[in-house]
């Protein structure tokens, strides 16, 4: 047999990007075995091994980040084909809500996935604060949010939890200068904690920065004239986190996924294709 199975496939990517059998049969709503079966079935097919699992969890093999390149591409093509042909009544508008600093690298490859699957739906991204996203949310004005946050309120799903990381210019010194300059966005949902942890440790500082915008925190701590925090993996290309112990150490934030009870099933799709970006981080 020659013919490969697109959901022995399909199986395959999701364990790849979520790094196990046992998050893959969530996702997929199958039994860790039931997986692990199909596994097998693709490696006996081929007659080449996909995954090393000599160490804890599951990593490719070459063979098998080759095979994954392949496998993603026929996956979207059978779903795009199958959209297109038999949910013809799913179209309209999904409004999503994402902070700034996680827009990427995960939800263009979201957004581009529902376009090849959904292709009559129109995401309309909308990209703030937690804060201001989440009074969004509660008035109805968004279908899902993705949030920042130190906790999760109720009706919200962690996704995932990042450490938050002090940011600073390549090669700067102004994490030694004291008082410390800070720079934050009045409305960053990081301010007010990370303060907090300066104060507890008896750090002087002093605000940089008096402003809505980002870029303007940027500019300033790109000119090693300030410092400021970020989550982990969300830093810009032209700024480094800095590994010091000069600094309190700022704990980790909850990436929280939010969602509506409209537009159910076209939801319930766009949330899952986050919740499986969101794995592969």
């Amino acid at each position: 047999m020659r013919n490969l199975d697109v959901t022995v496939l399909r199986s395959f990517v999701t364990v790849a990007q979520a790094g196990g059998v046992t998050r893959a049969a969530g996702f997929l709503n199958l039994t860790q075995s039931a997986v692990s079966m199909q596994l097998k079935r693709l490696e006996e097919m081929l007659g080449l091994q996909v995954f090393d699992r000599s160490g804890r969890g599951v990593t490719l093999t070459p063979a098998g980040a080759q095979l994954l390149t392949y496998a993603q591409k026929i996956v979207d093509l059978n779903d795009e084909v199958y959209s297109r042909l038999t949910d013809q009544s799913w179209e309209g508008e999904i409004v999503l809500g994402v902070p700034v600093d996680i827009v990427y690298p995960v939800i263009p490859k979201v957004l581009q996935r529902m376009g090849r699957t959904h292709p009559r739906v129109k995401v309309r991204l909308v990209s703030s604060f937690t804060r201001t996203l989440k009074a969004q949310f509660a008035r109805g004005e968004m279908d899902a949010i993705l949030t920042t946050e130190a906790g999760v309120e109720s009706g919200g799903e962690t996704l995932m939890d990042v450490p938050l990381r002090w940011i600073g210019a390549p090669g700067g010194q102004a994490h030694r200068v004291r008082p410390l300059r800070v720079a934050f966005c009045r409305t960053c949902g990081f301010r007010a904690d990370t303060l907090a942890r300066l104060d507890a440790e008896g750090v002087d500082w002093e605000l940089a920065v008096d402003s809505d915008s980002d870029t303007t925190v940027d500019a300033t701590v790109s000119a090693d004239m300030a410092v400021t925090a970020r989550l982990e993996g969300h830093c810009a290309p032209y700024l480094e986190t800095l590994e010091t112990g000069l600094l309190p150490d700022l704990g980790t934030q909850k990436i929280n996924l939010y969602k509506g009870n409209g537009k159910t099933a076209l939801v319930d799709t766009l949330c899952d294709y986050i919740r499986e970006g969101i794995a592969t981080l």
